[in-house]
């Protein structure tokens, strides 16, 4: 089926149906969402060749990708996939080596060069991120998954880390707790130095100072959670609550408590932030897991939305979104014993 039949079927311009499977920022919500659920019910999709001739556009966004890899990102590039499936635009992933900023830098340069890409989404921001100048500075589109205190101008997406953090305190000072716990993302990004200003608040609310030693920062996994968890029980001064900086942290968390002959809920609370894995629900852990709770793949499927339009013109200016955290309370929190 060509452009003309299908925005026939459509009642559209062939112009109209062109830029919404673009991505076009001037082009409706509803008819982008219109025209890309007719394209997949009759199996239209255009000349990606004649395309990019008369563009001039690689068809292709760009990811980096630590070697060591996390469950995050799959979830993030699963949000993304299912926003570009319907846009023709592919996602190339380029290898990096992890904590390597000079590696870092010099792939992205790389990938500019290359043009094999018409836009880049950052991941994991820091306040001052290098990044960020050298993509401006190279004259791609890119977009920021999380957010920079650089003077730089940039588009991003991200989460409200330091309410999500004083809200889940919050939540442990009203059922009485006092000695609260932290374990945190990685140092010096972003989402963790808010994250680190929503417990300091939370404490400093009710007149209480933060105790660093109750407080570290690392990857989340299972390990590491179990790890620090087990290091706070068994201080002299144990906490009787955790916040956990993702619910892969809390596993570790369940686990460190357990083998100290303790329960979550009753002994020690716990409460972690929920990017809604599909293969790990808060609810079904036992006791089911209190959390703050957004979606990884919702903000990979908004990221691809965003750069589509970066790419079809939209000022980066523009595009600024906080998203809000829901608090939902299940088992795993109580007041102390």
């Amino acid at each position: 089926m060509k452009l003309r039949e299908f925005a026939k079927q459509l009642g559209l311009s062939p112009t109209t149906v062109s830029r919404a499977l673009s991505g076009y920022p001037e082009v409706s919500e509803a008819t982008r969402a219109r025209v890309a659920s007719e394209a997949m019910r009759l199996g239209y999709r255009p000349d990606i060749n004649a395309v990019r001739l008369k563009t001039g556009r690689a068809g292709a966004i760009g990811v980096m990708m630590a070697r060591s890899g996390e469950i995050h990102f799959a979830e993030f590039m699963s949000g993304m996939a299912q926003r570009l499936e319907t846009a023709d635009t592919d996602i190339l992933i380029t290898p990096i080596t992890a904590h390597n900023d000079d590696d870092e830098m010099q792939a992205y340069r790389r990938l500019v060069e290359s043009r094999r890409v018409d836009a880049i989404i950052i991941h994991s921001p820091r306040p001052k991120d290098p990044r960020i100048e050298l993509l401006n500075s190279l004259g791609l589109p890119f977009l920021v998954h999380g957010r920079s205190e650089t003077e730089q101008v940039h588009a991003w997406l991200d989460i409200d880390n330091e309410s999500a953090v004083r809200r889940s305190t919050d939540h442990l000072f009203d059922l009485g707790h006092r000695r609260i716990a932290m374990i945190n993302g990685l140092r010096g990004k972003t989402y963790s130095i808010h994250r680190e200003q929503g417990f300091r608040t939370a404490h400093q609310e009710r007149g209480l100072i933060a105790d660093p030693n109750m407080m570290v920062c690392d990857k989340f996994s299972d390990e590491s959670g179990f790890r620090h968890a087990r290091s706070f029980l068994e201080s002299a001064n144990a906490p009787t609550a955790i916040v956990a900086g993702s619910t892969m942290t809390a596993l570790g968390v369940y686990r460190a408590v357990r083998s100290l002959g303790m329960t979550v809920g009753r002994d020690v609370s716990v409460i972690a932030h929920d990017d809604v894995f599909p293969y790990l629900t808060a609810e079904n852990m036992v006791p089911s897991l209190s959390t703050t709770r957004s979606s990884m793949r919702a903000a990979g499927t908004r990221c691809a939305e965003l750069t589509l339009q970066l790419i079809a013109g939209r000022a980066a200016e523009e595009i600024h979104e906080l998203w809000p955290v829901e608090l939902i309370l299940r088992e795993s929190t109580a007041a102390p014993r």
